[in-house]
């Protein structure tokens, strides 16, 4: 087994957290931008944190062509809010041609062919392919630096849920009918159409 120092080039720490951490779930980030037009971004550092309160997070990285912060960053700090939705089988091509670095004030929605749909409680819209929406606050950010390659944690919590019932089997989200997709390394996504079963060992399971 090689052994690498993690004090070089952040391209290759990047390299082996993409190779290491998969499959990602895709965090399809929507926000309004300063001029009031839509911004959407997906973002594979991404997880949940807590069931109550509800919190997720996700981690946007300095834009390494400018060496700023991402415009959903900006736009999330501007406005205190944002909408998680999610990337499956039946978006994923549009949902990665939104990860085109546009010029600012270009909808993103606009270019990869996608559907904005006001949100019930905050201002950024939701994305209407998406099965899922998570309606968010903003609660809490860690910058780790400002170089290229440094990451910012984002916490936001899921104060509206928008789930479509065709997902949906005895109550709970059904894997085979949501679909999700997730990213790997480099051009690797997953799709999760082969879940299998292991009894959880723990004593109290909230699903089962």
């Amino acid at each position: 087994m090689k052994t690498y120092q993690t004090n070089g080039a952040f391209a290759d720490n990047y390299k082996f957290l993409i190779g290491s951490i998969l499959p990602r779930p895709i965090a399809v980030v929507s926000t309004l931008n300063s001029d009031g037009s839509n911004n959407l971004a997906p973002f594979s550092f991404f997880t949940a944190v807590s069931a109550s309160p509800m919190i997720i997070a996700f981690c946007p990285m300095i834009r390494t062509s400018t060496g700023d912060f991402k415009d959903t960053l900006k736009n999330i700090l501007r406005e205190k809010e944002f909408v998680v939705n999610f990337c499956t089988e039946d978006n994923y091509e549009k949902v990665n041609l939104s990860s085109t670095e546009l010029p600012f004030g270009e909808d993103e929605f606009k270019f990869a062919g996608l559907t904005p749909i006001d949100s019930q409680l905050v201002k950024a819209r939701r994305l209407k392919e998406s099965p899922i929406q998570f309606e968010c606050v903003f609660r809490d950010m860690l910058c780790y630096g400002k170089a290229p390659g440094s990451g910012s944690l984002i916490t936001g919590e899921v104060k509206l849920i928008h789930v479509d019932e065709s997902i949906m089997r005895e109550g709970k989200i059904a894997t085979d009918l949501l679909k999700a997709v997730g990213r790997g390394a480099g051009n690797d996504w997953f799709k999760t159409n082969a879940p299998f079963e292991v009894e959880r060992l723990t004593k109290a399971q909230i699903q089962k």
